[in-house]
């Protein structure tokens, strides 16, 4: 991924680096992030717009792989370090 479309990575919703369908994904990225229940309706219509139920499970169970991680971590105070 180039160096420019990262540095956006944190205003992804209005960034003309990515295209729909990734800032779909990155948009339920935030909610299930934010709201671990359950995703709003837009954007699971937007998921639905531009992936199949497969696509989805995997991009739903890496998310939640993910936050996972990122919470137990927190939990430990475990510092992550570059390889």
């Amino acid at each position: 991924m180039e160096q420019a479309k990262l540095d956006e990575l944190w205003d992804f919703a209005r960034s003309d680096k990515y295209d729909s369908a990734e800032r779909a994904a990155l948009a339920a990225a935030v909610a299930m992030t934010r709201e671990p229940r359950a995703l709003p309706d837009a954007v699971w219509q937007d998921l639905r717009r531009h992936y199949d139920d497969g696509q989805i499970v995997e991009i739903v169970c890496t998310i939640g792989l993910f936050n996972y991680f990122n919470r137990v971590n927190n939990t430990l105070q475990i510092e992550v370090t570059p390889p």
